[in-house]
């Protein structure tokens, strides 16, 4: 069955509407406006709840409570995210938080001993991650991210809304915010921090896949570090599971 917004043309055609609709609104209204514009459709937040999550976390409370916030969690997390997960969903208010979790007969499968990333971390990201999370997003016509332009290369160009094939779409309020503007929210509006944060942590994954970075490193050195890869296979370029930096053409 094709969602409802598909009425209204294709998912290409309405995530270019909806840059130039929205181009030059702020991260709050372009998040305002997507839970509310047609062409969006049903839409659903997946946050990791990790080091900068509760900015667009708090920016959703703010504006609807209880839009749906899909929670990935891949039995592979630090406790301290588990514990902050909770924690700020119920700061916040947050009325539909759903926990995602890999499908036991799927895990027992393909990674029975929980040793799967250390193998092929690609792998152990498809099982934990990206097929939870296409059956979560199933119901829904777009998603909203918490993605930004200046947290890695494959993320320079950025724009509010992205076609996720001819999937769904999704919706990166934050997409042109710089480091400081994330620090300077948090501060201002009292948020809760992660607590590895500080202690080291400036982007937070999976524990056996997650290190400190040094100062001065770019935020998300610490995931996989020293393995070709930077996405866990979630987010999409023109269509294409991202797994590894993106080759810059010559």
């Amino acid at each position: 069955m094709q969602p409802e917004s598909a009425q209204f043309g294709t998912v290409a055609t309405r995530v270019a509407a909806l840059n130039t609709r929205y181009r030059h609104h702020s991260a709050i209204s372009v998040l305002e406006h997507a839970l509310a514009d047609a062409d969006t459709g049903a839409v659903a937040m997946v946050s990791s709840f990790g080091a900068e999550s509760v900015v667009l976390l708090h920016m959703v409370a703010v504006v609807d409570r209880d839009t749906p916030v899909l929670f990935l969690d891949t039995e592979m997390l630090f406790d301290e995210t588990l514990a902050y997960q909770r924690a700020v969903a119920a700061h916040l208010g947050l009325g539909d938080v759903r926990v995602i979790r890999a499908s036991r007969t799927k895990l027992a499968a393909h990674d029975p001993e929980g040793m799967l990333h250390r193998e092929n971390p690609d792998a152990c990201c498809n099982l934990r991650k990206s097929q939870p999370l296409a059956h979560a997003l199933a119901p829904f016509d777009a998603w909203i991210t918490g993605r930004k332009r200046f947290q890695s290369g494959s993320r320079a160009a950025l724009a509010f809304f992205e076609a996720e094939g001819e999937a769904r779409i999704k919706i990166n309020p934050l997409a042109h915010w710089a480091r400081e503007d994330i620090a300077d929210y948090m501060v201002n509006n009292r948020l809760p921090r992660h607590p590895l944060v500080a202690r080291g942590y400036a982007s937070i994954g999976c524990a056996p896949c997650t290190t400190p970075v040094a100062p001065g490193e770019d935020p998300r050195a610490g995931r996989w570090r020293g393995a070709a890869k930077e996405e866990c296979g979630i987010h999409f370029v023109d269509g294409r599971i991202i797994r590894a930096p993106i080759k810059q053409a010559s």
